[in-house]
């Protein structure tokens, strides 16, 4: 194998493994502009697999795996939501009880079901996103360089996958171009100001905790039902806690998250082509070095090597309205 076909391998693995961070960071991103920080982006997209997973199992559909896997991971962003929007709590607390109660709860019950160590029944191809070859991928395949990239790169992705790419300008024009999007970002700064033009701070935030959600189902099912064909126990393996350093990396902004999820992406497809590799002057070099990588970036990044990323001023900071 070439060098080129090992870059094309490389990338498309990337595209694959960037997907559930692009859903779940888009997701933080829309909670914390906001105000309202989401430590459990993890448990959401775990849970939402685990529903995913089952209910594809049991109706033989994708589809209605999909609506089962944002269903649940809105529950439990309305859970998130009554702790911290009305009752005022700690959200971060808020958020680590969610994922262990996702982590949990999943777990027992994929025991209790299935009988298979915490993991979901195998799904037959019909009852998964299956790949989707766009018009023209066969004929241009020998094509040098496009070819490949274009077959074996952009055609062959499950429907989920090009959602999510559709995603990213979709949350820009949301936030950049709509009234929900301005009141989104204001009630983020500055929530005494959108309360006192008659705006409910609660319900603003209320939709944004569901829209992230929403997007976390999204990522959650494209890990049970479309990379794989089953969920398997705590297989979201810390991509919440990745996206939401993809998050801070990209200073909340849309475009920059696509690119940070990408990179991440890409070393973990990096990590995952090197196992058993040897590396010049060195030598094989443990899998677990490698396995480690996108971690360590995560630490390198945010130590200080992005600049100053200032969060939305009020998040995190429970709106007490002024009598």
């Amino acid at each position: 194998m070439d060098f080129f076909d090992i870059l094309v391998s490389i990338l498309g693995s990337t595209i694959r493994l960037s997907i559930p961070l692009i859903f779940t960071a888009l997701a933080g991103l829309f909670s914390e502009r906001a105000g309202i920080f989401d430590i459990g982006l993890e448990g959401k997209m775990l849970a939402a697999a685990f529903a995913s997973a089952t209910v594809a199992y049991v109706t033989g559909s994708p589809w209605v795996g999909l609506l089962a896997g944002i269903l649940v991971s809105i529950f439990f962003s309305l859970i998130h939501g009554f702790a911290s929007i009305t009752n005022r709590g700690n959200q971060i607390v808020s958020g680590v009880a969610i994922n262990f109660v996702a982590a949990g709860l999943t777990a027992v019950l994929g025991q209790a079901w299935f009988s298979q160590g915490g993991r979901t029944a195998q799904l037959t191809g019909d009852a998964r996103f299956s790949p989707i070859i766009l018009p023209g991928a066969d004929l241009v395949r020998d094509i040098p360089i496009i070819g490949p990239l274009y077959a074996n790169v952009i055609s062959g992705n499950n429907i989920l996958t090009y959602m999510a790419f559709l995603a990213v300008p979709l949350a820009a024009w949301v936030l950049y171009r709509t009234r929900f999007g301005l009141r989104l970002r204001a009630v983020g700064e500055n929530p005494g100001a959108v309360d006192t033009a008659g705006i409910s701070v609660a319900f603003l935030r209320y939709r944004a905790v569901i829209v992230a959600g929403f997007l976390c189902g999204f990522a959650g099912t494209y890990l049970a039902i479309a990379q794989s064909a089953a969920f398997i126990k705590d297989m979201s393996a810390g991509k919440g806690y990745i996206a939401l350093a993809a998050l801070i990396f990209a200073k909340w902004r849309p475009v920059p998250v696509l690119f940070a999820c990408l990179l991440f992406g890409f070393l973990d497809a990096l990590a995952n082509f090197m196992q058993g590799k040897s590396v010049p002057l060195i030598g094989e070099v443990p899998v677990q070095i490698f396995q480690a990588l996108p971690y360590i970036l995560t630490c390198v990044l945010l130590a200080g090597f992005i600049g100053a990323a200032n969060p939305p001023k009020a998040g995190g900071v429970p709106y007490v309205k002024e009598r």
